[in-house]
């Protein structure tokens, strides 16, 4: 394990120690955690971004469906008729 100093705000450190001590677990682990947390949110934000990009690109290449035949074929779902996807 790495050692990573940071300063931490005075406004940051108390309610850090309180909730500390009320879930029995360290700072450093809460401060773990939100990193943790914080990379699975950028993470899937960058995936998010490039899915994105990919769709515009997608629109650009004419590559689309009318709203109509994803209509139909969404509320076809949960029916004994459910219709196969729109073709592109």
């Amino acid at each position: 394990m790495r050692v990573t100093s940071i300063r931490l705000n005075e406004e940051l450190d108390k309610p850090l120690e309180t909730l500390a001590k009320k879930l029995d677990r360290s700072k450093n682990y809460l401060i773990n955690q939100a990193i943790i947390e914080f990379l699975a949110k950028q993470s899937l934000e960058d995936s998010r971004w490039q899915d994105t990009l990919e769709a515009l690109e997608s629109v650009r290449q004419g590559r689309t469906m009318s709203e109509n035949d994803v209509n139909v074929w969404l509320n076809s779902w949960g029916t004994e008729e459910r219709k196969p996807k729109p073709e592109v």
